[in-house]
């Protein structure tokens, strides 16, 4: 897979961003925390090996919150509009973007729902993407 370019920005356009990278994966995460940082069904986010990350615009304004009994779950988000933002996890080499927050449509389509088996009843149906209970088996 190629090198890609991703930007957007939170919902009062306070905080822009440019990441370029290899996209990795495009998840819908149902799982409790990605949940609740959602507000939604799920967390619709790409996965990638960032080459390049640029806060083009409001850097100043992100904070961001680690859930205290999580190994790596962390959100971040605009202070302003309180709108999810991509994180950076550079000890694993990958960014995080919440598909949402995109400008543009991304070249890359959902490959999976994760953590389908702690959806609530109310949620999406999978539609003819394959679900996973956990994280999907890599080659």
């Amino acid at each position: 897979m190629s090198s890609e370019s991703f930007s957007g920005s939170c919902l009062c356009g306070s905080v822009t961003y440019e990441i370029t990278g290899t996209p990795r994966f495009f998840f819908h995460c149902h799982c409790r925390r990605c949940r609740k940082a959602s507000g939604t069904g799920h967390a619709s986010n790409i996965i990638l090996k960032p080459d390049t990350i640029e806060w083009t615009q409001g850097e100043d304004l992100l904070n961001s919150y680690t859930v205290p009994d999580a190994e790596r779950f962390r959100t971040v988000f605009c202070t302003t509009c309180g709108s999810p933002l991509p994180r950076v996890a550079p000890d694993l080499s990958i960014a995080v973007i919440p598909a949402g927050s995109l400008d543009s449509q991304p070249a890359i389509s959902p490959s999976a729902r994760i953590f389908w088996e702690s959806r609530e009843s109310w949620s999406c149906d999978s539609g003819e993407i394959p679900t996973w209970d956990e994280y999907p088996q890599q080659p």
